[in-house]
């Protein structure tokens, strides 16, 4: 097999691991993070419902240019003013299988930032 390929079944393992804890309920909805190398996206999502509440990306954003930290942080910002938009402030941080560093882990302050708690 290929690195990438390998890489992605690595990653595909961690995420079903992670998502055998956590569930999002319309009390304490899932906020899920997917980075590719040209943009990154979060969503928050009942998954009870099967529902996405809120959503914001560098594909959205017109300031957020390119897939870096700063980008990540205006994501994470944005996507925080918008679920306060819905009524929510507590969410459940799902990473999706990637580390917690970098650019997940600028666009998890900004939201904190932002007012959500998780």
């Amino acid at each position: 097999m290929q690195a990438a390929i390998l890489k992605q079944v690595r990653r595909d393992r961690r995420k079903t691991g992670i998502r055998k804890r956590i569930v999002g309920t319309p009390e304490r909805p899932r906020l899920t993070v997917f980075r590719s190398l040209r943009h990154i996206y979060a969503q928050i999502i009942d998954d009870l419902n099967g529902k996405t509440l809120a959503a914001a990306s560098t594909a959205q954003e017109s300031s957020a240019k390119g897939a870096n930290k700063v980008a990540a942080g205006i994501v994470g910002k944005a996507l925080a003013e918008r679920a306060k938009a819905a009524g929510i402030t507590d969410v459940a941080f799902d990473r999706n299988g990637f580390k917690y560093h970098g650019r997940l882990k600028a666009l998890a302050d900004a939201a904190r930032e932002g007012g959500l708690k998780f």
